[in-house]
């Protein structure tokens, strides 16, 4: 059974990738062309693709069929909801800005920490997990 869908206020472009790597390119295309018609520049759109990339990889080490994709458009920025369900995680929730990076996945959570403006991360009870990141657009 489907988790509900977060709640969402902007233009809203959803992604539905198998849980292997291969296809983590498709992810980080289609965040690519958001960010690029969102008037993004070129840096802005490299650290959302690359931060993309490592929630995915971190999605699929997570278990589950395939890991969803919601990017919003917002008036001043982008925010992406990656979402696996693989089987249970530990019960509490994680807070990225306390957790270690071994505790989580390693250097990639470093890395979407440093990319993003905004990150959060939950696991959900019945199994799977969360990772919402935003990306403020430039002036």
């Amino acid at each position: 059974m489907n988790a509900p869908a977060p709640q969402v206020s902007g233009d809203v472009v959803e992604l539905r990738i198998p849980a292997k790597a291969e296809w983590v390119s498709i992810a980080r295309l289609a965040v690519s062309a958001i960010a690029s018609r969102m008037q993004f520049s070129i840096e802005e759109i490299e650290d959302v693709k690359l931060a993309v990339a490592e929630a995915c990889v971190h999605a699929i080490g997570r278990g589950g069929e395939y890991v969803e994709l919601l990017s919003e458009s917002l008036p001043d920025g982008l925010r992406i909801h990656v979402r696996n369900f693989g089987g249970p995680v530990p019960a509490e929730t994680v807070n990225l800005e306390t957790a270690d990076e071994s505790s989580l996945g390693g250097l990639g959570v470093f890395l979407i920490r440093a990319l993003m403006d905004r990150v959060d991360y939950e696991a959900r009870p019945q199994g799977g997990s969360d990772l919402v990141m935003f990306k403020r657009r430039s002036a």
